[in-house]
């Protein structure tokens, strides 16, 4: 079994890079962004369970395109991709640490004059440059570009919309659950959930394609033994380094009030769970897979809110 996971964190190396801080957009809202069924990763063509939940939104670069990013909450900086890069004969900039879900690499980056999303124009920037096969798209939105931002993710449209968070909120309704989340490190991470009555810190990761939990989670769930159904899989980072995980299926996970079955969680050791601190509770990044059992999912991460609207 294989799955393609995208996540990472950026640190610098040396001084550090220029902070990306979004303008105000013009006008509230952004043109719906599409989801791909004709991606290739490495030159084979995905599943059409794993193709659907790989959602992308049209950015210009230097005012070049639209080229086509993945949006990913998970994500502390945004990136172009390196063939993008030559494309537009983008300026080097200095090199930067990515830290994946595998690990640590060393990677180059390029200075962007502007990237725009609809009426929003974001710049300049230093993006890390990483491989197009990696990545699967032209680049990535990352939460930098999303800060002051509401995220509309419907998986019934097969559409995101960003929104302005300092607009009023209207996609209110009756199935609607709002829960609270805290910032750390910019991604949301929300304190109440659990798994089989145990407490957890879940993070809200778009980018990912399947949901992550970290040793200290599975050992409070099974301790030292090893559950029936539990079968070893890889998880590729955008860096192109595997992370080999444990999958098992998972029921009784609680989301604020909701309750989820049949939901595939994979436990690793993954770097990005000490970096938020979460390496010694029990912690789990919430994956597409899972966010898309709702109908809707918007994420203000401005306000700290986190809505889901039920089938």
């Amino acid at each position: 079994m294989s799955m393609i996971a995208l996540w990472f964190v950026v640190t610098t190396v040396g001084a550090p890079a220029p902070a990306m801080i979004p303008p105000p957009p013009s006008e509230p809202f952004i043109a719906a962004a599409t989801i791909d069924d004709s991606l290739e990763i490495e030159g084979e063509a995905l599943e059409a369970e794993q193709l659907k939940k790989r959602l992308f939104i049209d950015v210009k670069v230097n005012n070049s395109g639209p080229h086509r990013f993945l949006v990913d909450s998970g994500a502390d900086r945004s990136v172009v991709s390196d063939g993008l890069a030559l494309q537009l004969g983008l300026p080097a900039g200095a090199p930067v640490r990515v830290q994946g879900m595998a690990g640590m690499r060393e990677v180059a980056t390029v200075e962007v004059a502007e990237l725009s999303l609809g009426q929003s124009d974001i710049g300049p920037i230093t993006a890390p440059s990483l491989a197009a096969d990696h990545l699967g798209a032209d680049g990535l939105i990352g939460i930098d570009a999303l800060a002051d931002q509401r995220l509309m993710l419907d998986f019934d449209k097969r559409t995101i919309t960003v929104q302005d968070s300092r607009q009023p909120y209207t996609g209110g309704s009756s199935g609607e659950i709002v829960v609270t989340a805290r910032r750390r490190k910019g991604q949301l991470i929300i304190t109440e959930a659990s798994v089989s009555n145990r407490g957890v810190s879940a993070v809200i990761d778009t980018g990912s394609e399947i949901t992550l939990g970290n040793p200290a989670l599975r050992e409070r769930l099974f301790g030292n033994r090893r559950p029936a159904g539990m079968k070893e899989i890889e998880l590729l980072s955008v860096t192109g380094q595997v992370l080999k995980a444990d999958a098992v299926v998972l029921n009784n996970i609680r989301i604020g009030g909701l309750y989820l079955n049949n939901v595939v969680v994979a436990f690793a050791d993954a770097p990005p769970f000490h970096l938020f601190g979460l390496a010694e509770r029990p912690a789990i990044f919430l994956g597409s897979d899972l966010l898309s059992s709702f109908r809707r999912v918007s994420l203000d991460f401005r306000n700290r809110k986190v809505r889901f609207t039920l089938r």
